[in-house]
């Protein structure tokens, strides 16, 4: 799967909003030329982290190099119609929820205007030890991180 176009962060009354833009290749069909039910999940891991990369300016796996690990601790989806091989799918990723050690986020996926997909995933902030600790501070405020903070976050 391959992000084919990262379009600028849109400001919404519900915070921001990351867009981006793929086409859906053969090899993520069934045999009856529709995406596999499972593939939209990939999907969702593409907008969350393009959309933290946006904000903060920060690739996932530096993250994890700071000791700042995500993991999912829920996942839903709801299907309205499927996509389709060779189709450009849009799909909007917003962060609805702030927990003390947890972040929600919101995926609409379109072709074109039609809606085709809406699901959510939940991500618990965890240490290296798999402990759950909170959602670090310039994470829970997005803000661009500068080299050298990433630096010194990668030391702690």
């Amino acid at each position: 799967m391959c992000v084919e176009k990262v379009l600028p962060l849109e400001e919404t009354d519900e915070g921001p909003v990351g867009t981006i833009q793929f086409r859906v290749r053969y090899k993520e069909t069934d045999q009856m030329g529709v995406v596999y039910h499972s593939n939209y999940f990939a999907y969702f891991e593409m907008g969350r982290t393009e959309l933290m990369s946006s904000l903060t300016g920060v690739r996932y796996r530096d993250l994890e190099k700071a000791n700042v690990k995500m993991v999912v601790a829920a996942v839903d989806c709801v299907y309205h119609k499927p996509a389709e091989y060779d189709d450009l799918l849009t799909l909007k990723t917003r962060a609805s929820k702030l927990g003390r050690a947890s972040l929600t986020h919101e995926y609409k996926l379109y072709r074109g205007d039609e809606l085709l997909v809406v699901g959510h995933t939940k991500l618990v902030t965890v240490d290296p030890t798999g402990k759950i600790v909170p959602v670090p501070d310039w994470l829970r405020h997005p803000r661009k991180i500068s080299k050298d903070e990433l630096e010194n976050l990668t030391r702690q």
